[in-house]
Parts: C-alpha cells; structure tokens; sequence
C-alpha cells in the first residue's frame, strides 16, 4: 500500500499555499507527516511565525525551513497538484482515491475500511485485480 499526497491550496484562505509549501519544507527534513498534523491541528492559525513555531517544534533546520518557506521552493510541485487538481475536476478537501475508488469530503475511518477490504478482496491471494 502507498499513499500519496496532493497539495490543493484553497484559493480563498489566507495561509494555505504557505502551508503546502510548510508540510514539503518539512517532508524535506524527514517531517512531512509530523508537520501535517500540526498544521491540521493549528489550522487556522498558519501565518509565518506559527509555521516556523511549528518548525522549531519539530526541530528542524530552522533557517534552512524559513528559506524554504520564504523562496517558496516548492511552489513549482504545488502548483502541478493544483493543475492536476483541476484536471481531474475535484474541488472538495479531502478529496481520497482508493485504486480508483472517490470518496470525496472528511469520512469516518469505517468508510476508507469499507473500500480497502473491497479493494484487497477483489484482488484475491496473488493481490492484482483479475
């Protein structure tokens, strides 16, 4: 199993794009999942100073995050999820895909259950779908 995420900044908040490029900072860093649930936690409060807060939490390489942060290296990578965002027509956060399988908006942990047993199950013993 593997799981992937896509940054979908939402246009109308303030910090959002600040906080995608905070979380790929930190993935940088080995922090990624850490930073993530910070982030989820603080929400809305994601401006500058609470970022690198959050950073010096984490005990990163503080200037080398606020280099990140402030250069927005990683602006190029967001906005390729945006446009794939776009392309695939999703406006919902989150948005789940299960190999292939949408499930659109925050659900209980029973409803991703409900569609991994499907999944594994369609792809019997060897694990690929026939």
């Amino acid at each position: 199993m593997r799981l992937v995420v896509k940054h979908y900044p939402y246009r109308y908040r303030d910090f959002s794009l600040f906080a995608a490029e905070a979380s790929l900072a930190a993935r940088d860093q080995g922090k990624f999942r850490e930073m993530h649930l910070l982030l989820l936690d603080r929400s809305p409060k994601l401006d500058r100073e609470s970022l690198i807060a959050c950073a010096k939490e984490l005990k990163l390489d503080v200037p080398r995050f606020t280099k990140d942060l402030d250069t927005m290296r990683h602006k190029t990578e967001i906005d390729r999820d945006v446009k794939l965002a776009e392309t695939l027509d999703l406006y919902n956060t989150p948005t789940i895909f299960i190999n292939g399988v949408k499930l659109l908006g925050d659900r209980p942990f029973e409803a991703y259950k409900s569609v991994i047993d499907q999944e594994l199950k369609a792809a019997g013993p060897g694990g690929k779908k026939p």
